[in-house]
């Protein structure tokens, strides 16, 4: 069965940071995609960030751009989002998803999420 488990959120302090990581067991993800969606309360789940097999191609979302850096180590079938000069607007549900390839969409694998709240 295929797994992706997020860990590393918490609650921190505006301008702080925090590192996402996200596991992948169940299936080999070679050739996959991966990348990270949130979910803020009262809004639609948007893309954050992903990144291609080879790490070679990275996209961001424009609210992000700057602050947070994806990237991935393959023989760990695991992806990272490290997350700085955090803002209150970047409390949300973070989600890993894996995919064959860019864009991810709800059909693809997806987590169960981890809260990241920012506080002012």
């Amino acid at each position: 069965q295929v797994q992706l488990v997020e860990s590393g959120g918490g609650l921190v302090q505006a301008g702080g940071s925090l590192r996402l990581s996200c596991a992948a067991s169940g299936r080999t993800f070679g050739g996959y995609a991966m990348g990270w969606f949130r979910q803020a309360p009262g809004k639609e789940r948007e893309f954050v960030a992903v990144i291609s097999w080879s790490g070679g191609s990275r996209s961001y979302a424009d609210s992000v751009k700057g602050r947070f850096t994806i990237s991935r180590d393959n023989a760990k079938n695991t992806v990272y989002l490290q997350m700085n000069s955090l803002k209150p607007e970047d409390t949300a549900v973070y989600y890993c998803v894996a995919g064959p390839r860019p864009p991810l969409t709800a059909r693809d694998y997806w987590g169960q999420g981890t809260q990241v709240t920012v506080s002012s």
